[in-house]
């Protein structure tokens, strides 16, 4: 076999290159969520629920607009990391350059519609007075930001497709070193309070985007100069796998309004506690959600070099490492939920849920796991769509029912057990859906692969 420099997971162990970019992704998303838990943590100072309460009801509403992002990025990924399986470098560079300056657009456009309407967008979320006049000031300042951020992401993703975990990490990594000094800065020594938490984020992500941008462009040489031509021929097989991945990634933000909407039925000091929660979660458990941009990479270079049994292998090693990434996490946020809890200063209703997260549900995060992996090969398999309805049957059909009824039942812990029980049952189905999907690969009339991308 002809070696390819920039097709680096063709060879060796797959379960090394699962853990080792994963791992990286996790520490450089870990420190993009960084950024939100810490704006936060500093937020609680101030010893205000409805502050806090306005930062998880603006979290919901920011998340679904960076998962259009997500999704794009997702596509360039596939993209980009199949050309390198292919050995056609100069290809990969175009597809990137083209995904970026789409991404860039359409973010800006996503971002521009719900800056206008984020009062109302607000208050069909449940944000109600004060909490919800706070949370708008709050994505006035950071809503701007999002397609700036958009570049770091692809420019990360790119990255992650020629296989430089360290490169890719330390993007991310900058953002969040750039909020732990700002945050604390801006929100409580210069009393800037939530505006301050905004501004923060906003440098935060502009510092990201540089750093992306340099590795990307000086180190890899890995964007080719964007041509109208370029943007024509990569937008169909581009939007072919971007577009379903969009409405999978928005998916879990839907999901998310579901919760916190059924959280907001139980008060304020219940929604501050969900806000805990959901920064806890993408925090403590980056290592799951890396994981699907991690193996991402892996499966689309063997997968465009049509070494099918590598992509089994290297789907059951992903598997692998949720287990065993979920059930360390786990021991360790029911040791210590009970005390992150109280450094938050919570009342007793939202201490309530992030005891029953941290203790028992964080626990069905395998299951999350499973179907984040699932959604990757998916993806980078030729049937995004798969993964839409995946994920739409998590958070768009079983979300709401599970959500009220044991909402009613048992407050605020229990709209966190529903939140369990639906990633129990998706998970798994997608992974068992995946799993008989890939091991067909290669039998005749099973490419994977869209007329357009073949």
């Amino acid at each position: 076999m002809t070696r390819r420099p920039d097709a680096v997971f063709l060879e060796g162990s797959l379960l090394r290159h699962v853990t080792v970019m994963a791992l990286s992704g996790t520490a450089g998303l870990g420190f993009t969520f960084l950024v939100d838990f810490l704006a936060l943590w500093w937020i609680s100072r101030l010893r205000d629920e409805v502050l806090i309460a306005a930062i998880g009801f603006a979290g919901t509403i920011q998340f679904a607009v960076i998962s259009v992002a997500i999704g794009m990025m997702i596509g360039a990924v596939a993209l980009v990391s199949r050309a390198l399986g292919q050995g056609e470098r100069d290809r990969a560079r175009r597809i990137a350059s083209a995904a970026m300056v789409m991404t860039f657009l359409i973010q800006g456009v996503v971002a521009a519609l719900v800056f206008v309407y984020r009062h109302e967008v607000l208050a069909l979320g449940g944000a109600e007075g004060e909490a919800r006049d706070a949370a708008a000031r709050f994505l006035a300042i950071t809503l701007p930001s999002l397609p700036v951020m958009a570049l770091g992401m692809v420019a990360s993703a790119v990255l992650r497709a020629v296989g430089d975990a360290l490169r890719s990490m330390s993007v991310t990594m900058a953002a969040g070193a750039a909020a732990a000094i700002l945050d604390p800065l801006l929100i409580v020594w210069m009393g800037l309070g939530i505006e301050g938490a905004g501004i923060s984020m906003l440098l935060a992500r502009l510092v990201m985007t540089v750093v992306g941008l340099h590795f990307a462009i000086n180190v890899h040489d890995m964007l080719a100069r964007p041509r109208l031509p370029d943007a024509a021929t990569m937008a169909r097989p581009f939007f072919a796998i971007a577009l379903p991945a969009v409405a999978t990634q928005v998916s879990t933000p839907f999901g998310n309004w579901i919760l916190t909407r059924a959280m907001a039925e139980h008060g304020e000091s219940a929604v501050a506690g969900w806000g805990v929660v959901m920064r806890l979660t993408i925090l403590a458990f980056g290592g799951i959600f890396a994981l699907s941009g991690a193996i991402g990479g892996i499966i689309g270079q063997n997968y465009g070099a049509g070494h099918y049994d590598r992509v089994e292998r290297a789907f059951g090693a992903a598997l692998l490492y949720c287990l065993v990434y979920t059930l360390l996490v786990w021991a360790g946020m029911a040791a210590f939920g009970d005390a992150i809890a109280a450094s938050f200063g919570l009342s007793a209703e939202g201490a309530a849920v992030v005891h029953t997260f941290t203790r028992y549900a964080a626990g069905a995060f395998v299951f999350t796991g499973a179907l984040f992996v699932a959604n990757a090969s998916f993806n980078n398999l030729g049937r995004p769509l798969w993964s839409t309805g995946a994920n739409w049957l998590r958070d768009g059909v079983m979300m709401f029912p599970a959500a009220m009824a044991l909402g009613a039942a048992f407050a605020g812990p229990g709209v966190i057990w529903a939140q369990a029980l639906v990633n129990i049952v998706a998970g798994a189905l997608a992974a068992w859906l995946a799993w008989r999907y890939i091991r067909r690969l290669g039998r005749p009339g099973e490419t994977g692969l869209p007329a357009a991308a073949e």
